[in-house]
């Protein structure tokens, strides 16, 4: 996996996407491509903030995730027929991030989840009527910005008005998200990264 690591750390759209495929046709797990994908784009968060990389480097190696991503689903096995459980998930109002989303719904929907990603800047009401209309047992909030720690509370409270918080897990995400913020928020854990989230979402609906 160093090369596709290598490959899309260093934002090389095409070699990435010649490496996922070449890996593909060799009977390579898919799972396996993504976590490696995962990797590299962590390398590349680590570059955008030592000031290596810059926001339009973030915003190519993102889409290049995506074109991945894409060749990478049909190569995923289904399971007995049914899936694992339906998730809702969104970046949160006044936050308009979502690479590490992005990431969380991919490997969620590799592990066998239906998952609604609702994008960026998303409004609580909008997640409560998303679970309203699915029956999702789980709502993943993203933000990276330190000022929408109150729309992940005011999400969390519109579901409560809602009835519907005692049958959804709330798990939150995001660089400067921790313990204190779910305390502060009324989640019920948080991710502090991809793998981690999709761990949570196995305990929760297992």
């Amino acid at each position: 996996m160093e090369k596709l690591i290598e490959y899309i750390s260093n934002i090389d759209e095409k070699k990435t996407l010649e490496e996922v495929k070449r890996l593909l046709a060799e009977g390579t797990d898919p799972l396996i491509l993504v976590e490696a994908l995962r990797e590299g784009m962590s390398i590349i968060g680590e570059r955008f903030e030592s000031g290596e990389y810059f926001l339009s480097e973030l915003i190519m190696s993102a889409e290049i995730f995506k074109e991945a991503a894409e060749v990478i689903t049909p190569y995923l096995k289904p399971g007995s027929g049914e899936h694992k459980g339906t998730i809702v998930i969104g970046t949160v109002q006044g936050d308009i991030h979502y690479i590490g989303k992005n990431i969380v719904a991919t490997l969620l929907r590799c592990e066998g989840y239906e998952v609604h990603d609702l994008g960026e800047d998303v409004k609580p009401e909008a997640f409560v009527e998303k679970v309203k209309e699915t029956g999702a047992k789980i709502v993943g909030l993203s933000a990276l910005l330190t000022v929408a720690f109150d729309a992940m509370k005011a999400t969390v409270e519109k579901l409560k008005e809602a009835g519907l918080r005692d049958q959804v897990k709330v798990i939150i995400g995001g660089a400067p998200v921790n313990e204190s913020v779910v305390d502060y928020c009324g989640a019920d854990a948080y991710g502090k990264d991809a793998s981690e989230a999709v761990k949570l979402a196995n305990s929760y609906l297992s």
